[in-house]
């Protein structure tokens, strides 16, 4: 292993000279006489392990030095101790308090210089290994989110495009409102109402959960999903069922984990309740108001958009300002009062989303 480096910083030239024939045999030296060359050299490879900083000093003294040193990311773990004649406590205190290591006092001792010099060599050792071994464990925590993070996504494309395969009108459809899902819950994360549930790790984990919302339409007959025009009340009776069955299909998945999955619980919840309305007139448990799900809520309004702007073999497209019309009339009865605001106060990059999805195809 190569030596350490040690940094000598004091502006009497016989001081400099008696501590560099007692490092001299155990470490590289480099030196300086003034503070402001001190800073210098410590910025400048190679970086010292250990600094011995004079702290009377014309000029720049010690005290200063330290406080710049420790204002530098690239000097601010080296280690310090001070060199001082002085033996008043409150002096070193006062460097103890400003992030000195140790003190030596003169007239130099070279026993004692050895002895506190190798003492902080040695914590600066045990602290750099242990911040090396932190920033190993950090680096392998980062990927292992970043791998779940993709198996999770990964996931739920792959559940999603089970819908897809089943009605061709989905697929277009699940890419639009998982949008519309992220661009309303940013819009109302610092709404009052809304901050407590929407921080950004939640927001990602709705947005990445909104396309399972109707994945319970996989267990919907074909004459029934894919029928080219109205279904009758018995019809349409099957067709709620799948809020139900797209929610007891992710409640099984969470049961094979056997530990809580929050992207799975907000999908369930999605899946389950998107449906719902704010009067308490929705499917299939008629919750109304706050009982509703916020991630729910969300949905119901951009599925309900998305369904009014999109092609249907029973039905012509709407325009946008038609649309957001039957958005604002559905304020306090379909909707949320407060996800209405933030929806038309934000149509235009609603607009533009579901613009972009259409020369995409």
């Amino acid at each position: 292993m190569a030596p350490e480096t040690v940094l000598i910083v004091d502006d009497e030239p016989v001081n400099v000279s008696v501590l560099t024939s007692v490092l001299r045999p155990h470490y590289d030296l480099r030196a300086a006489t003034t503070g402001e060359s001190a800073l210098r050299i410590a910025a400048s490879e190679p970086r010292p392990d250990l600094i011995l900083l004079d702290v009377v000093m014309p000029g720049m003294d010690g005290f200063a030095v330290l406080r710049a040193l420790r204002e530098d990311p690239a000097t601010a773990h080296v280690p310090v101790v001070f060199l001082t004649g002085m033996t008043d406590a409150d002096d070193e205190e006062r460097g103890l308090r400003e992030g000195a290591a140790d003190y030596v006092t003169k007239p130099i001792r070279p026993a004692v210089v050895l002895v506190r010099v190798k003492t902080q060599l040695e914590a600066k050792r045990a602290r750099d290994l242990l911040r090396d071994e932190n920033a190993v464990l950090e680096a392998e925590v980062r990927r292992r989110t970043a791998d779940n993070d993709l198996a999770q996504a990964v996931a739920i494309r792959a559940l999603a495009h089970l819908a897809e395969m089943r009605d061709t009108d989905t697929g277009e459809h699940i890419h639009r409102t998982q949008s519309f899902v992220r661009e309303l819950a940013l819009r109302l994360r610092h709404h009052p109402r809304f901050a407590a549930a929407l921080d950004d790790r939640t927001i990602e984990l709705i947005t990445r959960s909104a396309p399972l919302h109707d994945i319970g339409k996989v267990g919907i007959p074909d004459r029934i999903l894919l029928k080219p025009g109205p279904l009758d009340p018995d019809e349409w009776e099957t067709m709620k069922t799948h809020a139900v069955l797209g929610a007891d299909a992710i409640e099984r998945a969470e049961d094979d984990v056997g530990v809580p999955v929050q992207f799975l619980a907000l999908a369930r919840e999605i899946a389950r309740w998107h449906h719902e309305r704010w009067d308490g007139r929705g499917y299939p448990d008629g919750l109304r108001e706050d009982a509703i799900p916020i991630p729910a809520r969300l949905m119901a309004l951009a599925d309900v958009f998305d369904a009014l702007i999109s092609p249907r073999v029973y039905k012509t497209v709407m325009s946008y300002d038609e649309a957001r019309a039957i958005i604002v009339e559905g304020r306090g009865t379909h909707f949320d009062p407060d996800v209405v605001d933030a929806f038309v106060a934000g149509f235009e990059a609603f607009v533009a989303i579901a613009e972009g999805s259409r020369q995409a195809r």
